[in-house]
């Protein structure tokens, strides 16, 4: 090895600097990002296998037909699209707020990171009225091959669910994992997303007492900005098993 590349090589390695120009708590950042995409992945393909390996499925257009406020209306994936929407929105805010935060505008971070807020509590509310809706409202089971309309009280029952119509109890052929996986998956991401708005509201409250004026950047807006990108990407893989496929 040359004295040249030699010397080049203790500028680049030698500490100080890292090669891939990203700090320490960036790069951790992405760490555990990587480690919680595993564990969505690990959801979604075990649902996909068990969704492919049944001869029916549950039809989404039949059972995300509902708009709050809209009772009657057939209005498929509208509801969810309306929240995909908000959570991409929010997406934009935060982009925005990131970038005022490296023009070391305090103001404008402020203002975007109540946007992002706002947007997170939306989508947040929007997903307990649609878990309520189809925990309590009326909504498709397959009974013998027909769909049919009804408000279910479902048992705990190991060999298949037992759903009351008419005062009598009757057991549907229905996907019974549909129910866990949808609940299991999107609670989980509801959980991301919860925990995304608690930390912006922090991230909110140290640029309004200019704790990061005092520090000189805005590094911890960038970071919570990664994590609530992260949250709006994992949606969309969630939004295509759940509510297209």
């Amino acid at each position: 090895m040359s004295t040249a590349t030699a010397q080049q090589g203790t500028k680049w390695w030698s500490g100080g600097r890292s090669p891939f120009n990203a700090t320490y708590g960036k790069v951790m950042m992405w760490y555990f990002l990587m480690s919680d995409a595993f564990t969505f992945g690990a959801f979604l393909i075990s649902y996909g296998t068990l969704r492919f390996s049944q001869n029916f499925w549950v039809d989404p257009n039949k059972v995300f037909n509902s708009f709050p406020f809209a009772e009657g209306h057939n209005l498929p994936l509208a509801f969810v699209s309306l929240m995909t929407f908000i959570l991409i929105f929010s997406s934009v805010t935060m982009v925005l707020a990131v970038h005022e935060g490296h023009n070391m505008n305090r103001k404008g971070v402020e203002n975007y990171m109540i946007l992002t807020i706002i947007g997170g509590a939306a989508f947040l509310s929007c997903q307990a009225w649609e878990w309520h809706h189809l925990l309590t409202g009326e909504h498709p089971v397959l009974v013998n091959g027909v769909i049919e309309h009804w408000n279910t009280t479902v048992s705990h029952n190991p060999f298949g669910p037992e759903v009351m119509f008419n005062g009598q109890l009757v057991h549907t052929p229905g996907p019974i994992a549909f129910g866990s996986y949808f609940f299991e998956i999107t609670g989980f991401h509801g959980f991301h997303v919860f925990s995304g708005v608690i930390i912006n509201i922090i991230m909110y409250i140290k640029t309004k007492l200019g704790h990061f004026d005092q520090r000189g950047h805005y590094e911890m807006i960038e970071k919570a900005g990664l994590y609530w990108h992260f949250v709006d990407l994992v949606w969309v893989f969630v939004f295509l098993c759940f509510y297209l496929v």
